[in-house]
């Protein structure tokens, strides 16, 4: 029996029609001689510390580090029955054909099953970009063999066990030592959390130690013939800072009073240069996330679920957690059929795409800037635009609009420069042009984006000319502090975490492409950090809370710097590369972890700026927020020892008792 398994029921479903096993059975279609399966994510997990020994149920810091010899995996209690029918067919199965999602923990999902069932016989990689008939049918036609893709288990494996041995070693450290401290709460640690959670607190101190400085500038309206413009005055190097603002109140009275006496202002140089602006690449995942953000202020999750959800139930755009926003070479032959199926799903674009040419290869087709996956476009079949909801509709068309892109002119435009003369004093005013709207117009039709951009337009000005001055207006500014992260501009500094590295030796050794977390879990890590507390939203913003600042000055300096996650998420780069083993890898992060802990088991901490929350009614212990199924809740700062709870809701908190669950410590 041939036996495909997939990483959900809905892929499973899509591939099973498309293979025609018709039939439905306890967890699986089947066909002839077939059968399609599917798990329901991570089927296994990475077992408890208590699983390794009785001495690991306690938290206690004799007992660390914490070291497994030989890793244990456990059946997720939730799914087990699922796990049962694959495990069940993999006995029977002949050969398998992987259909997981085509990434890193799609790959894990797939071959922790395998190799836990002890399946030994051939396996055939199935890899997917989109899940529309036609994709289906084209990746079908184009199997992997198994061992092309096995790397990117052992990548997985090297991610799950580095974050298993910080977050579980470094978490429970950190946690009794704030106990001893006073704090009777859990400090998550984790290998990609704590980092990021730096780059907020930075970006938090930052803004509290700026200090606005008072500045000057003078804006002058001018005209000539029937036409008036905008120039700025620039100020004299000797009063202005490094930015040309100028920081004499009384130099820039005096050039005031200096303009307003000239009465004109002679035209001393004009430059004009043609600038021209290829279109934006398809996106990848972080990049949605980010415009998704600035544009409508979503969530980094809500972006990604949506993406999933154009991907996965509408069939409408291609696999969304992709790091690359080029395409493939070969898909440049599919151009018609993809432009074909937007017109017929939105008979509105008919006049827009008229003036496309579908034989234009902008930058985006290139194979040599493509690893795993390519950049998120429409798929070759229409989709529906009636059944998606209005800001799943924004976002595909957000996504078209990048793909209508690469088929029209560059945006082209005329930047001036002009430069002025009066009374001594120096003006200059900008304008700009637009000459060809180009790939501009894609996205004022699909995004609401100002179309022209326009600027301010000069009139024609020639040297020498003579311009008279109809305003003067100085105006008292102040310098303002670095902005606050919104979470799309977060996901974009974890994905260029090397541009904001200072130790030269780790900027050495970093990629500039290299960040931390992947595409598939920067929205997850900083869902977490909004759960726990350690990040607040404040409207669009994302601010750090004194707990947050606080675990960052108390944990080890290497496991908060974002440089050196960003290492680690190099050499994992490098397993999936074949270019280090698994086995290597783990014992380094075994062997650093051993040391974090010896260098700091006997630390002396301070965790006096932690907020509390309100009073436990069972024990009068202060309350910690936590996350459970049905929302956020207050939880005894105790737990497990305490069960007392309280409605995050509720003014007076409220007791609760339930069994204890396990305490995890995350990523």
């Amino acid at each position: 029996m041939r036996l495909v398994l997939c990483e959900k029921p809905s892929q499973g479903k899509d591939i099973a029609r498309v293979l025609g096993a018709t039939k439905r059975g306890d967890g699986c279609h089947t066909g002839a001689g077939l059968t399609v399966t599917w798990c329901i994510g991570h089927l296994l997990e990475t077992a408890p510390p208590e699983s390794y020994g009785e001495r690991y149920k306690r938290w206690t810091i004799e007992a660390l580090p914490i070291l497994p010899e030989a890793w244990r995996v456990e059946v997720k209690a939730k799914t087990a029955a699922q796990f049962q029918v694959v495990q069940h067919l993999l006995e029977q199965a002949s050969e398998l054909v992987i259909a997981t999602d085509a990434d890193r923990e799609g790959e894990m999902i797939a071959r922790e099953i395998v190799d836990r069932c002890g399946y030994r016989g051939p396996i055939q990689r199935l890899w997917l970009s989109a899940l529309n008939d036609a994709s289906i049918k084209k990746a079908l036609s184009a199997l992997k063999p198994g061992a092309e893709t096995l790397p990117l288990y052992h990548a997985a494996l090297a991610r799950s066990r580095a974050d298993w041995l910080v977050g579980m070693n470094l978490s429970r450290l950190f946690t009794l030592l704030g106990q001893k401290a006073g704090y009777s709460g859990v400090l998550s640690v984790g290998r990609v959390q704590t980092p990021t959670l730096k780059l907020v607190v930075d970006r938090e101190r930052e803004i509290a130690r700026f200090v606005s400085v008072p500045y000057w500038s003078i804006e002058v309206t001018l005209s000539t013939g029937e036409s008036s413009f905008l120039a700025h005055w620039l100020a004299p190097e000797s009063a202005t800072d490094d930015a040309g603002r100028c920081l004499q109140a009384s130099i820039a009275q005096k050039a005031a009073d200096a303009l307003r006496a000239a009465g004109t202002a002679r035209v001393v140089s004009v430059e004009t240069e043609r600038v021209r602006e290829a279109p934006p690449l398809p996106f990848d995942l972080g990049t949605l996330q980010e415009v998704c953000s600035r544009q409508w202020g979503l969530d980094v999750q809500e972006t990604l679920d949506i993406a999933q959800s154009l991907y996965e139930t509408h069939k409408a755009t291609t696999y969304p957690r992709s790091d690359s926003g080029y395409l493939p070479e070969s898909m440049f032959s599919e151009v018609p059929t993809v432009l074909a199926s937007l017109v017929q799903t939105d008979p509105g674009l008919s006049s827009l795409v008229d003036r496309l040419d579908p034989t234009q290869r902008s930058r985006a087709w290139d194979d040599g800037k493509i690893s795993a996956h390519h950049g998120i476009i429409p798929t070759l079949e229409p989709a529906k635009l009636s059944a998606m909801s209005e800001k799943e509709r924004a976002v595909y068309r957000l996504i078209r609009a990048h793909y209508l892109a690469q088929f029209l002119p560059h945006h082209e435009y005329d930047r001036t420069k002009a430069v002025l003369s009066a009374n001594g004093e120096t003006l200059q005013a900008n304008g700009k042009r637009v000459i060809v709207l180009g790939w501009r117009e894609a996205l004022a039709q699909d995004t609401e984006e100002e179309p022209n951009r326009q600027g301010q337009v000069l009139p024609q000005l020639s040297k020498e000319a003579s311009c008279a001055i109809d305003a003067v207006e100085t105006k008292a500014l102040k310098t303002l502090p670095p902005k606050p992260y919104t979470q799309g501009e977060l996901v974009k500094a974890m994905k260029t975490v090397a541009k904001l590295v200072a130790d030269p030796r780790l900027k050495q050794k970093l990629k500039e492409t290299t960040g931390i977390g992947t595409e598939a879990t920067r929205a997850g890590i900083i869902s977490g950090l909004l759960e726990r507390g350690y990040l607040v939203k404040k409207g669009r913003a994302i601010r750090a809370s004194d707990a947050a600042c606080t675990l960052i000055d108390a944990v080890p300096a290497a496991i908060a710097d974002p440089g050196m996650t960003a290492i680690w998420e190099q050499a994992l780069d490098r397993i999936a590369a074949r270019e280090m083993t698994l086995d290597d890898f783990t014992a380094k992060q075994a062997a650093w972890v051993a040391q974090l802990v010896e260098q700091h088991r006997h630390a002396d901490l301070s965790f006096a700026a932690i907020p509390a929350g309100p009073a436990c009614p069972l024990c009068g212990a202060p309350m910690r927020p936590r996350k459970g199924k049905h929302g956020p809740f207050w939880s005894c700062g105790k737990y497990p020892e305490c069960k007392g709870t309280a409605s995050v809701e509720s003014a007076a908190p409220r007791a609760k008792r339930k069994a204890p669950a396990k305490r995890k410590a995350s990523a």
